[in-house]
């Protein structure tokens, strides 16, 4: 895995760095975090979608207009104008509701939207984003113990806390990062060999932005997330896009194609399972379809790879939380 490059050069479209720094601003707005959302929402819907006529190129906006989402969700004109610009307090489970039936968001996207209308436990969660992220020994055990399934666990901000010698061997050597850049979105945006990886690597930065928006409508206060997202603001334009269009999905399983440069194409599942005592934590494991090409690529790359020397559970991200 190469380290990180400030200025990609690097001639895919999805994968190439801005021209030129954007001015640094502070992502992380609570005041405004709610209205962006719900813009890019009603902006994303057309008119079409609800019910209403579309007048083609007679609308000025993209997607429905404010008057029109107010009358969907029953609210006044005044009182939503207010909430898009960021002077929406401790809003109603009731016009929350009425919001997202307007908006059709799904649970996911309701859940964001909660979290960012109604701050209450904000000050909770902000203290519990500051300590020291800690692995159970028990789970880095496990991680070991699956050491045919390339599985990793992902934490605050999708830092690797922990990793076995399979995913290790298909991701790259987590253990040869720097602590702190030991994190699924930074790698992605800013590392050429993880961003030539992907097969589909649009869909794979979609993914990590859209997961990062989450958590950042949960800790919105979290100095290391402001820390990210700046800098990945400033050194890619592909994030910057991303993050602007406030996308919140939380995809659990699916598959990836993989582009290995030692083994070639792989195709592989994925599983995200949340720990119910530690939700900021997940085991996140790959495994490829018995008797495939990926399946046989797979073993082959086992076969090559170092094994795992004892693990341990320090604090992450100021150690590695297993092999690599």
């Amino acid at each position: 895995m190469d380290q990180a490059d400030d200025q990609r050069t690097d001639q895919r479209p999805a994968a190439r760095a801005a021209d030129r720094p954007a001015a640094r601003i502070d992502p992380l707005d609570p005041r405004s975090e709610l209205g962006e959302f719900l813009r890019s929402c009603r902006a994303r819907l057309r008119p079409e979608d609800v019910g209403l006529p579309d007048y083609g190129r007679h609308r000025r906006v993209p997607g429905l207009r404010r008057e029109e989402l107010a009358q969907l969700a029953g609210v006044s004109v005044a009182y939503y104008t207010r909430l898009e610009q960021g002077q929406g307090q401790n809003v109603s489970a009731e016009v929350l509701d009425s919001l997202a039936r307007a908006l059709r968001l799904d649970d996911t996207q309701y859940t964001h939207l909660t979290h960012l209308a109604q701050p209450k436990g904000r000050k909770r969660r902000q203290s519990q984003s500051h300590r020291p992220e800690k692995v159970r020994p028990e789970l880095l055990r496990l991680l070991d113990a699956l050491d045919d399934v390339p599985a990793y666990i992902v934490g605050r901000r999708q830092d690797v806390v922990g990793w076995n010698r399979m995913a290790a061997a298909v991701f790259g050597d987590f253990g040869a990062l720097p602590p702190q850049e030991r994190n699924l979105v930074r790698m992605v945006f800013l590392d050429p060999a993880t961003a030539e990886l992907y097969g589909e690597w649009e869909c794979r930065a979609c993914e990590v932005v859209s997961n990062l928006r989450l958590y950042a409508g949960q800790y919105p206060d979290d100095a290391q997330l402001s820390a990210l997202v700046g800098e990945l603001s400033v050194k890619n334009a592909e994030f910057r896009t991303l993050w602007a269009e406030h996308t919140v999905h939380n995809k659990s399983h699916g598959s990836k194609e993989l582009r290995h440069p030692l083994v070639g194409p792989l195709t592989l599942s994925f599983e995200t399972l949340t720990f119910p005592d530690n939700p900021e934590q997940s085991l996140v494991t790959y495994h490829a379809e018995p008797g495939s090409a990926s399946a046989d690529a797979l073993r082959m790359l086992g076969s090559w790879a170092a094994p795992a020397p004892s693990s341990s559970a320090p604090s992450a991200p100021s150690a590695p939380s297993s092999s690599g």
